[in-house]
């Protein structure tokens, strides 16, 4: 015997009762459904302006769809030019606003440096203006001044104009060549005037004066006194003589060569 005929059932029967309603039911729903529609049937046949039940759809051609294919291509071909037109318009704005404003930060540079030339240029034709008043007040003041009386200062002018064009030599006093203070304590020697021998007492050797106030024998110095590094002799006119270096020996120079510190009057 089969293990599962010891196994009882547990589903349970159909009742009769529900099979012969169902049966009954759908029964009288297929036997309603006929008589409805023999009911129906004559007037529907009677009316022969009634739309029919069903609506014939139009059938495409290939010769249509190939028509509505092309206008579907093209609509999309215009909307695709009409983006990339728009794209290429705000590309073209965007490198036209970068332009402008770099050819607005080259105008702003321009004008920088064109105003910063204009005030250097102001500012060098200010100082060469003030340089040549002070200039020809100098040589206003060196004309009109009065030279010392007596011969020493001629005598002492005539002996350095006579070292003009003699040789500079670095601790040499003479006769042949010259360093600055060694042609210094030489002239003023000519005259009875000992100085020392080196420019650095020599600048505090006698009375301090005004550049704007020499008087021809005068005593020139360059850097401080009592430091300086460089020592001649006013001759007049605005000039003076110096043994100045070793390439231009002694010479006769005007102040504006070469202006000096101080100086001091030694007769």
């Amino acid at each position: 015997m089969s293990p599962k005929a010891q196994i009882p059932s547990h589903r349970k029967p159909r009742s009769s009762k529900m099979n012969t309603a169902l049966r009954a039911g759908m029964t009288g729903g297929v036997m309603g459904t006929i008589a409805l529609t023999a009911a129906a049937a004559p007037a529907l046949a009677a009316d022969k302006n009634a739309p029919a039940d069903t609506v014939e759809m139009p059938t495409l051609s290939t010769a249509d769809s190939n028509a509505l294919a092309a206008e579907s291509l093209h609509h999309s071909a215009q909307q695709y030019s009409l983006q990339q037109a728009q794209q290429d318009a705000a590309t073209e704005a965007k490198q036209e606003a970068k332009e402008t404003k770099k050819k607005a930060e080259a105008e702003v540079k321009r004008k920088a440096e064109a105003k910063k030339k204009a005030e250097a240029a102001r500012k060098a034709a200010a100082e060469a203006k003030e340089r040549a008043s002070r200039s020809t007040e100098r040589s206003s003041l060196t004309t009109n001044a009065a030279a010392p009386q007596g011969g020493n200062v001629a005598t002492l002018l005539s002996f350095l104009r006579a070292q003009v064009g003699k040789s500079y030599v670095m601790g040499a006093t003479g006769p042949s060549a010259y360093d600055c203070s060694g042609l210094t304590q030489a002239a003023y020697k000519q005259v009875g005037v000992n100085l020392p021998r080196t420019s650095q007492p020599q600048s505090t050797a006698g009375t301090p004066v005004s550049l704007d106030n020499l008087q021809p024998g005068d005593l020139l110095y360059w850097g401080g006194a009592g430091s300086a590094y460089h020592v001649a002799v006013y001759v007049g006119g605005g000039k003076f003589i110096g043994a100045q270096n070793s390439s231009t020996g002694i010479v006769e120079r005007p102040l504006s060569y070469d202006q000096p510190t101080g100086a001091v009057r030694v007769l």
